[in-house]
C-alpha cells in the first residue's frame, strides 16, 4: 500500500514537473519576446507583456503551493524530511522505470533553468545598457555646449572651444 501511495504521488510529481517545464519554456519565449520589444521600442507591446506576466504570476503561486504539498506528501510517505526530498534522492528511492522518469524530467530541468540563466543575465546586459544610453543621450542633451572637449581648428591645432548661443536651444519643460 506505501509503495503505491509513494509512486502516486511520484505521478502528481512528475505532471507537477511538466507543469513547471512549460513555465520555463514559456519565460524563455517571453525573455525573447521582451528584448525584441526593447529594440524596437514597442512601448504598447511590452506594457501588454508585463501586463500577462503579472496577471500569471497568482496561477503559477498556485502551482508552486500544490508543488509544496505533493513534495510534503512524499516525505510523510517516506519518512523523512520535507528539505531531504529531491528529485536526486527520488531517483535512488524508486523502482526503474519511476527512476528513468525522474531523470529525464531533472535532466530536462536542469538544461532549461541554465539556459534560462543565460537570456536572463542576456536581457538584465541589454536593458541597463539601453539605461547607460538614455542616460548619456539626455546628458548630451541637456549638456549641450557644455561638453569640455578639445575642439580643432582648419590648421589641426586645439583651438577654443566657443559657448553655443543659448537662444538658438529648444527649452524643455518637464
Amino acid at each position: 500500500m506505501a509503495e503505491n501511495e509513494i509512486e502516486n504521488k511520484v505521478d502528481e510529481m512528475l505532471k507537477c514537473l511538466d507543469i513547471d517545464i512549460e513555465h520555463i519554456q514559456t519565460n524563455l519565449s517571453r525573455l525573447n519576446e521582451l528584448r525584441s520589444m526593447v529594440i524596437k521600442r514597442d512601448d504598447a507591446q511590452l506594457q501588454k507583456l508585463l501586463n500577462d506576466i503579472h496577471a500569471e504570476s497568482d496561477k503559477y503561486k498556485e502551482h508552486e503551493s500544490k508543488r509544496h504539498m505533493i513534495r510534503k506528501g512524499l516525505a510523510d510517505s517516506l519518512g523523512c524530511g520535507m528539505e531531504k526530498i529531491t528529485l536526486s534522492m527520488l531517483e535512488t528511492r524508486l523502482p526503474e522505470p519511476k527512476r528513468n522518469s525522474v531523470s529525464t524530467k531533472k535532466t530536462q530541468l536542469k538544461s532549461l533553468v541554465e539556459n534560462f540563466k543565460k537570456e536572463y543575465a542576456g536581457t538584465i546586459i541589454l536593458v541597463s545598457e539601453c539605461s547607460r544610453f538614455n542616460k548619456l543621450l539626455i546628458k548630451s542633451i541637456f549638456n549641450l555646449g557644455k561638453t569640455g572637449s578639445a575642439v580643432y581648428n582648419a590648421r589641426g591645432t586645439v583651438g577654443e572651444h566657443k559657448e553655443v548661443n543659448k537662444s538658438l536651444l529648444v527649452n524643455f519643460d518637464f
